[in-house]
């Protein structure tokens, strides 16, 4: 994909499409009244009659307009004026790429009105155009056998109005870079557990880190038991398939430079084990590695923009299934901390292969850890399917990722995480147990996780509502590598 910015001149750019939009009572928008005065009216006279209402997510196609030099005109519905801010102006250029996805238009100028600029400055206006034009984009990458539909003919677009091109054109370049990234995730999740298991997930990550010239180590089974992470193992003891504790390192700095690390839920099957989910829906459980999958697009990220951070990615990779030799409720595992966990709810085996994850962590004196699972159930009826939970040890680090959130509208939002909450993983037999009940579910596997923690800059993004949707749109939703992203950004910024 081509992208770049427009400053002026509507009338004459030479692409295929012009994309304008329309406000509600007929309102054309100000690019727009340059496009009509420029074609004699004609977006009026349709106005008046009626063939274009402005709603929200509305388009209409219109061809050979006189005095343009692009073929077609886009109307794209941008709703009330009260109402149009920065999350209203996503919308309506998701809409817009939608419908000229639906075409065999090559190039356009996204020319939708801007809100206040507070809201929507350059950087992001470029930022948003090139990252939503990649998700808008996107074919899953499924395994039927009919014949493929051809590959998306756009190939151009060109974003405005802007006051300065050179904010705009990093804008768009983060954002394709951002593209990209959620696109690994998706690529990554949406594969079904026989084709992704732990093994294959190592493997593309080994193959990835080629193509981005990222470091990696994969340790196998056997390693990972010399590393004694005794939880980890016990998660993956009822599976054939063996598990895989994967590092990656990008090395953007010369200097020496402590690493902000990235840790990741890789559980590519999770039937809950002998504490066995419920079936409707355990198809979905595929998924449950998308933090895994995060944490890799977002090395990858880093190493195609080049920042200038010392970034290191660990994805702990487990299948969890029930059989003879599986881990069984009531058992008690002994963590790489050397605590000891009693497992009272085997389907709570994410936090558990996180513990050993985190205290991997450790040897690399990070600057700061964040830790991104597909973790609680509870998290889901707390906060729906449209904010992360964001919890953790350190404040300012929550802040960062709550603004990162915001800047990058994949949005978290903070829960509490008080020492109050340990009360409820006593263990009479062990150090502490792997739930506390249903009160308070995703604080407590919080908690759980703040006890491999200490000393740590760390934070937990918790992406169980997120990560992923179901019904008719079924798959992974990319997020949060856009969050990530801007993490990540704002830190080589500084």
């Amino acid at each position: 994909m081509e992208f770049g910015v427009w400053t002026g001149g509507l009338p004459t750019l030479s692409v295929e499409c012009l994309v304008v939009g329309v406000f509600e009572e007929a309102e054309l928008g100000a690019p727009a009244r340059t496009v009509d005065a420029a074609c004699g009216g004609r977006l009026k006279k349709l106005l008046a009659r009626g063939d274009f209402a402005g709603h929200a997510g509305e388009t209409l196609l219109l061809a050979d307009l006189p005095g343009l030099k692009a073929s077609h005109v886009l109307l794209t519905g941008l709703g009330t004026r009260k109402q149009w801010q920065r999350k209203a102006w996503r919308k309506a250029w998701v809409s817009a790429a939608s419908a000229l996805n639906r075409t065999r238009i090559a190039s356009c100028a996204v020319a939708l009105d801007r809100p206040d600029a507070r809201q929507l400055d350059d950087y992001y206006l470029g930022r948003a155009v090139a990252e939503l034009v990649g998700t808008v984009l996107y074919r899953v990458n499924d395994l039927k056998t009919g014949r493929k539909p051809p590959p998306p003919a756009l190939r151009k677009i060109l974003a405005g109005p802007v006051r300065k091109a050179a904010p705009a054109e990093r804008g768009l370049t983060h954002g394709a870079a951002v593209a990209a990234a959620m696109n690994v995730q998706r690529d990554l999740a949406n594969l079904p557990a026989n084709v992704c298991t732990p093994t294959y997930l190592a493997e593309e990550a080994r193959a990835l880190a080629k193509r981005h010239g990222l470091s990696i180590k994969v340790l196998d089974e056997a390693a990972i038991r010399r590393e004694k992470m005794g939880c980890l193992l016990a998660v993956s003891r009822g599976s054939r398939q063996a598990p895989r504790f994967i590092v990656l390192e990008y090395q953007g700095t010369k200097k020496e430079q402590a690493p902000l690390v990235l840790v990741g839920k890789g559980v590519t099957f999770d039937s809950g084990g002998i504490s066995l989910k419920d079936p409707p829906g355990m198809d979905e459980m595929k998924f449950d590695m998308s933090g895994a999958a995060a944490v890799i697009a977002a090395l990858t990220l880093a190493a195609q923009l080049r920042l200038p951070l010392h970034v290191v990615g660990l994805a702990a990779a487990v299948e969890n299934m029930p059989g003879g030799n599986a881990v069984k409720p009531g058992d008690i595992a002994t963590s790489a901390s050397g605590q000891t966990v009693e497992i009272l709810n085997t389907d709570a085996e994410g936090r558990l292969i996180l513990a050993d994850a985190l205290h991997y962590a450790r040897r690399f004196r990070p600057a700061a850890v964040v830790d991104i699972a597909t973790l609680t159930g509870a998290c889901v009826i707390a906060l729906g399917h449209h904010h992360s939970g964001v919890m953790g040890s350190d404040e300012g680090l929550v802040h960062e990722l709550l603004e990162a959130g915001r800047r990058a509208d994949d949005r978290c939002w903070q829960l509490p995480l008080t020492e109050e909450y340990a009360e409820q993983l006593k263990s009479n037999f062990a150090d502490f147990a792997n739930v506390g009940g249903r009160d308070g579910g995703a604080i407590t596997a919080a908690t759980f996780l703040a006890k491999f923690t200490q000393g740590l800059a760390w934070a937990h993004l918790d992406v169980a509502g997120t990560a992923y949707q179901s019904g008719p749109a079924k798959g992974s939703t990319g997020r949060p590598t856009p969050l990530l992203a801007e993490f990540l950004l704002r830190r080589a910024a500084r």
